[in-house]
């Protein structure tokens, strides 16, 4: 982040890897948006996965869609952050892309599952801000599944027997909120974001600032 040690307003600090979980339907997606739209000083982690393709999607925006032996290689040669089976495809996060967001001052938002925010902050600890959503009830999170007109219901079940697991991780992390109205839990995050990244831990032009203050 642009600042000198002296400005007491913006030390330079490190960046936030800023971790947003949530069962299928839960909001996370939309929350993501509204956090992107907002925070101009927050860039997405863009995933690679193995599965097509879908109507509306752009390569590079929403996914980095790789065939199967692209993403063994890129497993092989550990070119990924975290990386997890998903309704039978894979999605990794791109090492190399994180890494070149936190070199140009950028916090870098991710929209992974709770074994991908596992392995993450095995890797990149401190840095690491951990936020699950849950719904306001299981009942209702069907009803938003159902009302996207783009599963069939056996597809509906696996997504609800798969959310009850995610839901069952909850302690593995940070920061929990529940999306029974997406303004106040956008609200919610914004202020986890805005205190994390006060935190002195991540304030690395602080020092400077002291050693003036105290000639």
């Amino acid at each position: 982040m642009p600042s000198t040690p002296a400005d007491p307003h913006n030390f330079k600090r490190r960046g936030v890897l800023f971790v947003l979980s949530s069962p299928s339907g839960a909001g996370k997606s939309t929350i993501a948006r509204l956090l992107l739209a907002d925070e101009p000083e927050l860039d997405m982690s863009v995933s690679a996965t193995t599965r097509p393709i879908r109507a509306g999607e752009v390569a590079g925006r929403d996914y980095h869609f790789v065939d199967i032996e692209e993403f063994r290689r890129m497993v092989a040669e550990d070119e990924f952050l975290e990386w997890a089976h998903v309704f039978g495809h894979r999605y990794g996060t791109p090492r190399a892309q994180v890494e070149a967001m936190l070199a140009a001052g950028k916090d870098v938002l991710f929209d992974i599952d709770w074994q991908g925010a596992q392995q993450l902050f095995q890797i990149a600890g401190g840095d690491v801000v951990r936020v699950f959503i849950f719904p306001p009830s299981m009942e209702e999170l069907r009803s938003r599944l159902s009302k996207r007109a783009t599963d069939v219901p056996e597809v509906i079940d696996a997504r609800m027997a798969r959310a009850a697991n995610e839901v069952s991780h909850w302690d593995g992390y940070d920061y929990v909120l529940v999306n029974d109205d997406v303004e106040r839990c956008f609200a919610g995050v914004k202020t986890i974001l805005a205190a994390e990244r006060l935190k002195r831990s991540r304030q690395t032009g602080l020092i400077g600032f002291i050693r003036k203050l105290t000639r």
